[in-house]
């Protein structure tokens, strides 16, 4: 089996392969801005906070017979 000519052969799958190289190349582009405003962040948040106390019998009756201490 001979090997073909290669002197005669055409080659367009490489200038194809450049060509469309060289498009893509002139078409990518990334540009990157910060923003004119700032960024704003709206949280909606509700903190419920409970407060048990257990006291003695003892300090109860005092905090009873003194109701103008707190």
């Amino acid at each position: 089996m001979a090997l073909p000519d290669m002197k005669n052969r055409p080659i367009y799958a490489p200038a194809a392969l450049f060509a469309t190289t060289a498009l893509l190349a002139g078409c990518a582009t990334v540009k990157l801005e910060a923003p004119d405003k700032p960024i704003e962040i709206n949280l909606n948040v509700n903190i419920t906070q409970e407060l048990l106390i257990k006291v003695d019998k003892d300090v109860e009756d005092l905090i009873s017979s003194n109701p103008d201490i707190f």
